[in-house]
């Protein structure tokens, strides 16, 4: 199948006036376009007012969605010849990588065609592409990924930051993942003064590397002009707690927190299935445990809440997991549309260019 024409282009954007427009790198992700379109149908029945621009292969793509009638007249194919694999670099993708459909993808939020983007793909690679093409905004000298990890405060989750954007991170720049996060957390949580707690290996002041500690006297000192209240030092069993509602960290500390969590998870999971298969009396337990299992399931599935945003550019980004299916999917594409729609992007530059003077670039 051909690329569409420009007068097809045209009849399909005016199809989405309207719209919460979410840009949508169909190619990027281990389950391919299928889950990707599939997550797309999901959104779109449990939320009228979005409408999509898929970017990839349109011989693919294109059968997928005139299979899901929630997607018609709601969906743009944008055909591309290339896609980012998990394996690329990020400076061979910044080099090449003009006509993957991760470019494109980003390519429509600086055009302004769409408002936000979605990407299951390489992580290293869609930032480098980001920064390039949407650059930092005023006041930020790194970009972070900011997620939401089950927690036992009441709404639920905490935001945890930086997980994985840049494995560095000096106390100015701790400081302004404390600002990003707080701002996220106020504008996507409805929590007027968020706690803001800041990762360690102890409580106690006098621990920790060099860097924490100056960050630490930063956040502090900051508290009170940017409206949060700064808690200290938290340790690692504090992310999933209800000490703070922003944990702030380094992106190598970060990543690592949240694949160990999944992994805790992963194996959780497992050994439940072992326990209740080991005998008949077991067997009989799990069917009357079914319902509380079942719910607790949903409380803590990482599907529910799949979905990286971006903070810190010029445009917003949400990074779905590599490994999403249809359910993972629809809920980066929801968190998508809800900052998008609370235009958490512009009350965040806002935030920033207040309370924060620009630096130079460090990178």
């Amino acid at each position: 199948m051909t690329a569409p024409t420009d007068q097809t282009d045209a009849i399909a954007s005016d199809a989405l006036i309207g719209h919460t427009v979410i840009s949508v790198d169909a190619m990027g992700g281990d389950e391919g376009p299928a889950a990707v379109v599939a997550g797309c149908s999901l959104s779109a029945k449990a939320n009228p007012d979005i409408a999509f621009i898929l970017h990839g292969d349109e011989a693919e793509i294109a059968p997928l969605v005139a299979k899901r009638r929630d997607l018609e007249g709601r969906c743009r194919v944008h055909h591309t010849t290339e896609v980012v694999s998990m394996e690329d670099k990020p400076s061979q993708v910044v080099r090449t990588g003009k006509n993957t459909s991760m470019w494109s993808a980003i390519e429509s939020v600086r055009s302004g065609e769409a408002s936000v983007a979605v990407s299951c793909g390489n992580t290293g690679a869609l930032m480098a592409i980001s920064m390039i093409r949407l650059r930092k905004l005023a006041g930020v000298n790194r970009p972070a990924i900011a997620v939401l990890y089950p927690s036992s405060n009441p709404q639920g989750f905490n935001v945890m930051l930086d997980v994985g954007a840049d494995i560095r991170a000096d106390a100015d720049d701790l400081l302004r993942y404390a600002l990003m996060g707080m701002s996220y957390v106020r504008n996507g949580m409805g929590i007027d003064h968020p706690r803001v707690g800041l990762l360690n290996v102890g409580t106690e002041e006098h621990k920790g590397r060099a860097e924490l500690k100056d960050a630490f006297d930063l956040i502090r000192d900051h508290a009170e002009d940017a409206g949060y209240e700064f808690v200290g030092f938290v340790e690692g069993g504090d992310i999933s707690g209800n000490s703070s509602d922003v944990i702030v960290t380094d992106g190598f500390t970060g990543n690592v927190a949240i694949k160990t969590g999944e992994g805790t998870a992963s194996l959780i999971g497992t050994r439940l299935r072992e326990a209740f298969k080991y005998s008949p009396l077991s067997r009989l337990a799990s069917l009357l445990a079914y319902p509380s299992l079942r719910r607790l399931r949903h409380r803590i599935d990482p599907r529910r809440v799949n979905g990286g945003v971006f903070l810190g550019l010029n445009g917003t980004v949400v990074k779905s997991h590599g490994s999403a299916d249809a359910t993972g999917v629809s809920a980066a594409i929801k968190l998508a549309a809800q900052l998008s729609q609370n235009k958490f992007n512009e009350k965040l530059a806002a935030r920033m260019a207040a309370v924060l003077p620009v630096e130079e670039d460090k990178t």
